[in-house]
């Protein structure tokens, strides 16, 4: 006997669109890092987006996104979010490659431990729990060349990474375009009434 259903199946994208994200428990005085985030990629137009939504609906809106240009190959100036546009900007020695910090009007900022997208998930719960922990008292760089020397399982960036210093082969019109996209799509926020 075959059976129907009338309900879609869900779509992978829609289950994707989630971030992994990691924060300190509300309340706790959080150590030296408030959490991590297990981006997907290292396209930041793509995984802001839904970063940054999670964060506002949990924290309060999220004005500001930083990040250290050595783990993202292309940086947007903005990037649009529903009902918003979050500014995005990068700091070279100011900031911890494996960090990103997130700002919203409230007088405080979320610095958060950067997973590598490539990591097992073994790897990645083990430093989204530590960087949580509000005992840590490591940096994310810290965190990351203790879980190296300890035998972790962090693997080394694909073929597909490519530092911010290096164009891709066939130039950056991929990265472009989604920029673009992305300039268009925040110049227009908000909605006209």
């Amino acid at each position: 006997m075959t059976t129907t259903s009338d309900r879609a199946p869900t779509a992978p994208a829609a289950l994707e669109s989630t971030p992994r994200l990691s924060l300190s428990p509300r309340g706790a005085r959080p150590g030296r890092l408030d959490g991590a985030w297990w981006p997907r990629s290292r396209d930041l137009l793509l995984e802001l987006p839904s970063l940054a939504a999670e964060l506002d609906a949990r924290w309060g809106r999220v004005t500001r996104i930083t990040v250290n240009p050595a783990q993202w190959p292309v940086i947007p100036r903005r990037v649009p979010v529903t009902g918003h546009t979050v500014h995005v900007g990068w700091y070279t020695t100011e900031q911890d490659e494996h960090m990103i910090m997130v700002c919203s009007y409230t007088p405080r900022r979320l610095e958060l431990l950067v997973v590598p997208p490539q990591t097992d998930s073994t790897g990645a719960a083990r430093l989204m729990a530590e960087a949580a922990d509000p005992a840590n008292t490591r940096t994310a760089s810290e965190l990351f060349a203790a879980d190296t020397l300890g035998g972790g399982t962090r693997q080394e960036p694909g073929p597909g990474f490519l530092p911010s210093s290096v164009a891709p082969p066939g130039g950056t019109g991929a990265a472009d375009r989604r920029a673009d996209t992305a300039r268009s799509r925040a110049v227009s926020w908000p909605p006209p009434a």
